[in-house]
């Protein structure tokens, strides 16, 4: 039977078929240019709400402080974002690395599949979605910053983050179901940032996760990075399982092929023979999960030998339970409020100091997510950690 998709644009469209055609049984898929070359940009057609053409080049604004005022004034008639706090867990670290962790909602998906009945559709349009994710990310900068659902990595979130100074790699979904969506940007997948300033990249892969041994449709970014103030590695992925339910065993097995993933590639830099257990260098795990924290892969992640624990745990009395809820949405289907997105981390070795905090129903609003006010269904996950020293 064949399979109809839409049509995508320039690079993009060359790019992903180089991936599917290349790697489309392979679980190690290659990485996509860091920075693109004067003709990807071309191709790529640079969104023009940022990037403006001098000499044939792609000009970012250089200043993140300038580059929020420009996101503020195009939201400027628009309700204000979520005012959230950091709650200081630890006495601040001269230097800790801020993570964030963000599902942002593709902008094919958001105007086509994803259906937010309550949602006015002005409120979907890219043209001022860019500015309110912008706005998000710049609000709190981040050293390290992990995306799902990203379907405008090449034409604004890699150029743009990368005049800031940004580093970055992204990984499609192989079957993206924004090519399912007539006028979509290409297909969607992850992307990891990181502060070039503050981290060294050692090691990077795109890997496409497998389930007793066959490839799925869900990918994950894996770098290792060393902190140039400190000399210290971490090693930091981002990933998005697979939704719904009725799959919670295919999410268990693309977990496990993560962790195992993750453990290899610690190994490797720490020098250790395979099957041990590096107690040297940290992993910082961000992602949407798609599963409740009573599902088996969250218990996977938590009873694994690699030492984690989920970060915004820390935001309950007794530092037990997840929040209520870190996506709200309301679809044809009926309400959902629920927590599937997490920022894993080595307890023996990272500390966390501060957690920003949820917004409340009431800033949330009746129609819930997304907004005018937030670009997304999903909320942003942002801690500080900082290396704890060996005893």
């Amino acid at each position: 039977m064949e399979t109809m998709v839409c049509p995508m644009g320039g690079g993009a469209t060359r790019l992903y078929s180089a991936l599917t055609q290349t790697f489309s049984s392979s679980s190690l898929l290659p990485l996509p240019p860091s920075h693109l070359d004067p003709q990807q940009a071309a191709d790529t057609n640079l969104d023009p709400g940022f990037c403006q053409d001098q000499k044939g080049s792609p000009v970012c604004p250089p200043d993140s402080v300038e580059l929020l005022r420009q996101c503020e004034e195009a939201l400027r008639d628009k309700p204000p974002r979520f005012h959230r706090e950091f709650i200081h867990l630890n006495v601040r670290d001269s230097t800790p690395i801020r993570v964030m962790q963000w599902n942002i909602l593709a902008q094919a998906l958001g105007e086509g599949l994803d259906s937010f009945v309550q949602c006015p559709l002005e409120a979907l349009n890219w043209s001022r979605r860019k500015y309110l994710i912008l706005e998000e990310i710049l609000a709190y900068r981040p050293h390290i910053l992990c995306l799902q659902e990203v379907d405008h990595y090449y034409d604004t979130f890699q150029p743009v983050l990368a005049g800031l100074g940004y580093s970055s790699n992204f990984c499609p979904k192989p079957w993206s179901p924004c090519l399912d969506v007539e006028g979509n940007n290409g297909p969607d997948g992850c992307a990891l940032f990181f502060d070039q300033s503050r981290f060294e990249l050692l090691d990077s892969m795109n890997i496409r996760l497998s389930a007793m041994m066959i490839p799925t449709n869900q990918v994950a970014v894996v770098m290792m990075l060393r902190c140039c103030s400190t000399g210290k590695c971490v090693c930091v992925a981002v990933t998005h399982l697979k939704a719904r339910s009725g799959w919670e065993w295919l999410r268990s097995a693309q977990g496990s092929d993560l962790l195992r993933h993750l453990q290899n590639v610690v190994q490797k830099h720490c020098g250790g023979a395979a099957g041990e257990t590096c107690s040297d260098i940290p992993l910082l795990i961000c992602g949407d999960f798609n599963a409740i924290p009573t599902e088996e892969v969250y218990r996977r992640f938590i009873t694994s030998p690699l030492g984690l624990d989920s970060a915004y745990k820390k935001l309950s009395q007794d530092g037990l339970k997840e929040p209520e809820y870190t996506t709200w949405k309301i679809r044809p289907t009926g309400e959902c409020c629920t927590t599937l997105d997490y920022i894993w981390y080595s307890q023996d070795m990272l500390r966390v100091d501060a957690v920003l905090d949820m917004p409340t129903e009431e800033q949330i609003g009746p129609n819930r997510l997304p907004s005018f006010s937030y670009a997304s269904d999903h909320l942003s996950l942002v801690c500080d950690f900082s290396f704890k020293e060996k005893k």
